[in-house]
């Protein structure tokens, strides 16, 4: 069984100096429309701006950039029909 110590338990701070008192009021506001004490709407506000919701896939990137692009599946053909058909060698560090 793992028990968890106080040391790990303890979450990262933050200090934000010189905030204008009209951005402090409307940060409450904000706050109570939501019904989030201020501290708790700060968090949300900086999760939404720094976690996207959606990891961006590596093949989603590529397929929309061929869609992007217009690419064709007859283009796509010309393009493969050009390539070296030998595998690569790899490079040498000699």
């Amino acid at each position: 069984m793992h028990t968890i110590t106080v040391m790990e338990a303890i979450m990262a701070m933050l200090t934000v100096r010189n905030l204008p008192d009209d951005i402090h009021r409307a940060l409450k506001a904000q706050a109570a429309k939501n019904g989030r004490s201020a501290e708790a709407e700060v968090r949300e506000i900086i999760a939404q701006a720094v976690k996207p919701e959606a990891r961006l896939l590596i093949g989603d990137a590529m397929l929309q950039l061929g869609r992007d692009a217009a690419i064709t599946d007859q283009e796509i053909d010309a393009i493969l029909q050009h390539q070296p058909k030998t595998p690569a060698q790899p490079m040498p560090f000699e």
